[in-house]
């Protein structure tokens, strides 16, 4: 994929011209949308991260200041990818950036479970802001973005809490 900017200066995904695809159009979904979903993105990013901690209180425990501040600027970023998801009403762009990230998250030993959360957050928060046809676009992305991180948690590594019954179990097969 090639990068085209925009007018408003925001990178979007064109296609090649050989494949005969039309590039991806900001403008085909809800870019009024978007707008706000940009113009809140401190104040959203904030709300859904305070609503990944009231749904898993451990994020302060298992999280330090640095750590909380990191996943506050991930989750700005999510809202700037779930506002490209608005503008074209496609789930491409965050479907695509939690593709790309989930090897991030996993070196920072972020177990998908608590990005997954953080989306959750971000969809409940989105909802004081978006109209219910812009909620639909904005759920499909979200939801195209946990499918991607929840196959990335079956993957061996994840720093999920383990059940310890099966680890007894694996472990007793394996000695």
């Amino acid at each position: 994929m090639l990068r085209a900017a925009t007018r408003h200066g925001i990178l979007a995904a064109v296609s090649h011209p050989t494949l005969g695809k039309p590039p991806r159009s900001l403008h085909a979904g809800f870019p009024d949308g978007a707008a706000r979903l940009r113009s809140m993105r401190a104040p959203l990013a904030v709300r859904a991260l305070e609503i990944a901690v009231d749904a898993d209180p451990t994020l302060n425990i298992r999280y330090d200041e640095p750590g909380l501040r990191n996943l506050l600027r991930d989750a700005e970023v999510f809202v700037e990818r779930l506002a490209l998801c608005v503008a074209a009403d496609d789930p491409y762009f965050l479907e695509h950036f939690a593709d790309q990230t989930a090897t991030i998250f996993r070196r920072r030993l972020v177990p998908m479970d608590d990005v997954s959360r953080i989306l959750e957050g971000l969809r409940s928060g989105a909802r004081g802001i978006l109209s219910p046809a812009e909620i639909g676009a904005a759920d499909r992305g979200i939801d195209a973005a946990i499918a991607v991180y929840a196959w990335y948690r079956q993957i061996a590594g994840d720093p999920r809490k383990k059940n310890p019954i099966l680890q007894a179990i694996y472990k007793g097969i394996g000695s």
